[in-house]
């Protein structure tokens, strides 16, 4: 499996905006769906966003809706911008891919090593 790199985490203050990237060292299969899942401390990990590479269909979590957008930066590359942070939004952020648009993790074979969002003034 072709390692997934997450990066752009950080530290924002709530209503701000940060981008995440997700890179590949190969291109992305028109197949393959590209997804955004969190961890918070204590939590399981929870769904954020997915979308279809070919097609560009698109699938998010309520709690997003919104507020966030993924998508297709380039061949290799998925972008996760999110707008309008909450406290609630702090967690790390882990790229994943598959072949299913679906929002539970078991879909999902390959995961980036995740980065940390934390909204906090």
């Amino acid at each position: 499996q072709v390692p997934l790199v997450d990066t752009g985490g950080g530290l924002v203050q709530p209503g701000g905006s940060l981008r995440l990237s997700c890179s590949t060292s190969g291109r992305i299969y028109s197949s393959a769906v590209m997804a955004w899942f969190r961890q918070a401390p204590g939590k399981e990990r929870e769904f954020v966003a997915a979308i279809r590479w070919g097609v560009g269909r698109t699938l998010y979590a309520d709690s997003v809706k919104g507020r966030f957008t993924i998508s297709k930066a380039s061949a290799d590359t998925v972008n996760l911008h999110m707008n309008m942070l909450k406290p609630e939004d702090t967690a790390v952020y882990y790229c994943a891919r598959g072949v299913d648009l679906a929002s539970t993790p078991s879909h999902y074979r390959s995961w980036g090593q995740g980065t940390q969002v934390t909204v906090s003034s």
